[in-house]
């Protein structure tokens, strides 16, 4: 079970849901939400990575956007009007605020052993940001924001994973992933966006298993 903790940053505070392994932990993960918050699903998704062994932090980015300390955690619907309010918090927050949280966060897991993240959606393209300025090995799902930032050199290693069904990410921005990031492994399921979230019409388990399968291995390669 994970409880809320609290992260500082010189952009204020934010929340992020921590949940830690029985044992010693292996390493510290960062899990990266998608536009939607650290709500149900993200957070059983930290739950499933702290029970592969590593101490896990979701920070809930969208908490720098408020003033209201004690208002509850952003959780916004699976809908139009969902995608719609998510896609403006995300862009009221910006990278380089979302970096500062990621740093945060990474620094309060590095007393477990080395730090990495993963992310999701807009998360994924996060996550790759913390590979390429952050230094952290990261894994990007289905970051439909990515190509923008390829042209960058890395400074730690990332794993892609992109739906070919996949409508915001067409077939030659992946193939920009693998032009330009030769080194870094890009995978490519028979599946949508938002193939790894279990509660949405696009959950394609198969490729969830897969790709969750990689990711656990990158990590193990690249935090122990």
């Amino acid at each position: 079970m994970g409880n809320w903790i609290n992260l500082d940053t010189h952009h204020g505070k934010a929340r992020a849901w921590e949940v830690l392994p029985e044992g010693t932990p292996r390493g510290g993960l960062v899990v990266i939400q998608e536009i939607f918050g650290v709500n149900p699903h993200m957070r059983s998704v930290a739950e499933r990575f702290a029970a592969e062994g590593y101490a896990v932090l979701a920070p809930s980015f969208f908490d720098l956007l408020s003033d209201d300390a004690d208002a509850p955690p952003v959780e916004l619907p699976y809908d139009g009007d969902g995608v719609k309010a998510g896609l403006e918090k995300v862009d009221a927050v910006g990278v380089e605020k979302s970096l500062v949280l990621v740093r945060a966060a990474a620094s309060r897991l590095a007393v477990h052993g080395k730090v990495g993240t993963v992310g999701y959606c807009w998360g994924g393209s996060i996550a790759l940001l913390a590979a390429l300025r952050l230094g952290l090995p990261s894994v990007s799902y289905y970051g439909a924001r990515n190509v923008q930032f390829l042209d960058e050199v890395p400074k730690a290693p990332v794993m892609f994973h992109f739906g070919a069904q996949d409508k915001s990410i067409p077939p030659e921005a992946i193939a920009a992933h693998r032009e330009k990031l030769p080194k870094m492994e890009t995978f490519v399921y028979p599946a949508d966006h938002g193939f790894n979230r279990d509660v949405g019409h696009a959950y394609d388990p198969d490729s969830a298993a897969l790709a969750l399968d990689r990711t656990l291995k990158f990590f193990k390669e690249h935090l122990g």
